[in-house]
């Protein structure tokens, strides 16, 4: 065999060889890397300011807390110092707030388990936590003066939260901080939702729910609500989804059009959704632009039906969904329950008593949904294939927004450290 050839060929294995050994190197790191995370489920206390952090599955049981605040002196004095921010911040206290400060509203971890990225209402703020230290790796201020709900991409590397106030999303970068990008709503952004391939977002505009003019002939003075869809890379507007005349279209000219929580099917095909002040929830088809079933739920008989008693307008809020898309997990707030609904008849399951429940999430391992009971400082299992309660566990004042994320493993509380 020619030399040259002989050397060419040694090349190329030599070369071969060290693609397969980078390549199991790599594999390699990235096993070691998913198996240095561990699975969990924040729960933010909204009234507490802490954060549990608890089981994904089996019995819940609590792994540690963090607390959300840590510059609480910091911000409390820039708000002492500006008379606007201070009216507003005392405004979130007296309506919204109950009474009491809002100092989490939702949260998400980062990819590699490190940090927490917490939406701040009172504080009209998102910060990132370093998990190990407790303290604030970054603050991004929201325009306007609330910060709401947010939702994270399937990627991990984006986070988008609603300025309530200011009527817009900003999307920003979870590791840094730093926008991305923002967009319009209607009034008073709520719920965020990122579609499984990561290319648009979904934001439910709820209008004013702190006014009394909760009357349906009085509707009109909730304001500009309506579902917007923007591209997510470049965050223009693709629709606008108004349930106004979809409502109207099956007789519900009384509902309320306030699109709440909600929750897509696994295909993506239909959106089921909460509104103000019903107990129950819809079904909408996207393709016909439609709502194609309505499900009401049990009222709980000591509760009364004068919607200016209903905290924040909502009836029922807080729905979630199995990941094979067969039941759905709702919250009935003000009734005080929780219930799984099978979604092809839309058959409730038992009534699990549960108090002013706020949330509605899905366990780790699919099996079961979990609620958060505002009322009572406790959240509560639910499984799915039953709809029997499994357990509750306790957690800090006022828990609302429950979450999936990651920590790393043996990771404990800052504060224990």
């Amino acid at each position: 065999m020619p030399a040259i050839r002989t050397r060419h060929l040694c090349s190329v294995a030599a070369a071969l060889a060290l693609t397969v050994s980078a390549s199991a190197t790599a594999a390699t790191a990235a096993d070691s890397s998913a198996a240095a995370l561990r699975e969990v489920l924040f729960v933010g206390n909204n009234w507490d300011g802490t954060a549990d952090v608890i089981k994904s599955s089996g019995d819940f049981a609590k792994i540690g807390r963090i607390n959300v605040i840590p510059d609480k002196d910091q911000r409390m004095a820039e708000i002492n110092a500006n008379p606007i921010k201070w009216i507003y911040f005392m405004a979130i206290r007296n309506s919204v707030g109950e009474g009491h400060d809002q100092f989490v509203d939702d949260m998400y971890s980062t990819p590699d388990g490190k940090s927490v990225v917490v939406s701040r209402p009172s504080f009209a703020d998102v910060v990132s936590l370093d998990l190990t230290t407790g303290q604030v790796n970054w603050r991004f201020p929201v325009s306007g003066y609330r910060a709401d709900h947010m939702a994270v991409s399937p990627d991990g590397k984006r986070v988008a939260v609603s300025a309530s106030t200011s009527n817009t999303v900003h999307v920003l970068d979870i590791e840094s901080g730093r926008e991305l990008g923002k967009f319009g709503t209607g009034d008073k952004p709520h719920e965020n939702i990122f579609t499984q391939d990561g290319k648009y977002i979904y934001n439910m505009a709820i209008g004013d729910v702190n006014t009394q003019t909760d009357a349906p002939w009085l509707d009109w003075t909730k304001g500009d609500r309506r579902i917007t869809v923007v591209d997510a890379n470049t965050y223009q507007q693709v629709k606008v989804i108004d349930m106004r005349p979809k409502l109207d279209a099956i007789g519900l000219t009384d509902y309320s059009d306030a699109v709440r929580p909600a929750v897509f099917s696994p295909d993506e095909s239909k959106l089921y959704f909460q509104v103000s002040f019903f107990n129950g929830f819809f079904e909408y088809d996207l393709a016909t632009d439609r709502i194609t079933r309505t499900k009401t739920l049990p009222k709980n008989p000591a509760t009364s039906d004068d919607r200016t008693t209903f905290v924040n307008d909502s009836r029922h809020h807080g729905i979630s969904m199995s990941p094979d898309g067969s039941k759905l997990c709702v919250a009935g707030t003000m009734d005080d329950y929780a219930t799984v609904v099978n979604r092809s008849t839309l058959q409730e399951g038992p009534l699990v008593t549960a108090s002013k429940p706020y949330w509605a999430t899905v366990s780790g391992d699919g099996k079961s949904c979990v609620v958060s009971e505002s009322g009572t400082d406790q959240v509560t299992a639910i499984d799915f294939a039953t709809g029997q309660k499994q357990v509750s566990v306790p957690v800090g004042d006022h828990p609302q927004r429950v979450r999936l994320g990651h920590v790393q493993s043996g990771w404990t509380s800052p504060s224990a450290r």
